[in-house]
């Protein structure tokens, strides 16, 4: 397949998704939920090339576990656990391509207060609403996801960045809407920073290796 045809199919699919796919039979709405990241797995086995290092391969299975995330997150527990492992995963790859520079390294500043400040409200909800038993786990989450942002910015490697920075955009819209207040078009704006950021996270397979002259800020 042209190397333009599958981004554009993804697209497609994902707007199809997001869009215009009814939420009812539900199972329905899952199959088509979950065609936008078979295609973005696609993509990225073929951007990593015939020969595939340990980055490749650690990508590919973070993006596999997004996949599993994605089918079981309306059983909450299991599919944070799902995307907990896939962010795992990324955070690996991204550290095999470790580019040090004091301005990168001091990109985990924002980060950390943004973490701190989200998790702090995210736990207020939490005790208030009475789900003191999910405190735990989200704050396991918003730590490992925090690192695998700050990760991708260490590889100097903008499309691992900006894929990262999508994803907790996508992840914070989901938690506020879901446990603190509701947010108007939440559910389309969640899914169309995920899809983006998963692509761009796979897009990065192309340079995140390849690239002899890494990036420097």
């Amino acid at each position: 397949m042209p190397a333009n045809r599958l981004p554009l199919l993804i697209l497609t699919m994902s707007i199809l998704y997001i869009f215009i796919v009814p939420d009812d039979p539900f199972v329905f709405k899952l199959f088509f939920k979950l065609i936008p990241m078979a295609m973005i797995l696609m993509y990225a086995f073929e951007q990593s090339g015939r020969w595939k290092s340990k980055t490749h391969w650690l990508l590919l299975c973070g993006l596999i576990f997004s996949m599993l995330g994605d089918g079981t997150i309306h059983w909450f527990i299991l599919g944070l656990s799902a995307f907990l492992i896939a962010h795992l995963f990324y955070i690996t790859a991204f550290l095999t391509r470790w580019n040090f520079s004091v301005s990168r390294m001091l990109y985990a500043i924002p980060v950390g207060i943004y973490a701190i400040l989200f998790g702090r409200r995210l736990i207020q909800a939490l005790n208030e609403s009475g789900e003191q038993s999910l405190v735990i786990p989200v704050l396991l989450y918003i730590l490992v996801i925090s690192v695998m942002t700050w990760s991708a910015m260490m590889t100097g490697n903008h499309w691992a960045l900006w894929g990262s920075i999508l994803f907790v955009i996508s992840d914070s819209v989901l938690a506020w809407n879901m446990f603190i207040s509701p947010i108007p078009n939440a559910a389309e704006l969640i899914m169309l920073t995920y899809y983006a950021a998963q692509f761009l996270i796979a897009h990065s397979l192309f340079t995140i290796v390849k690239n002899s002259h890494r990036l420097v800020w």
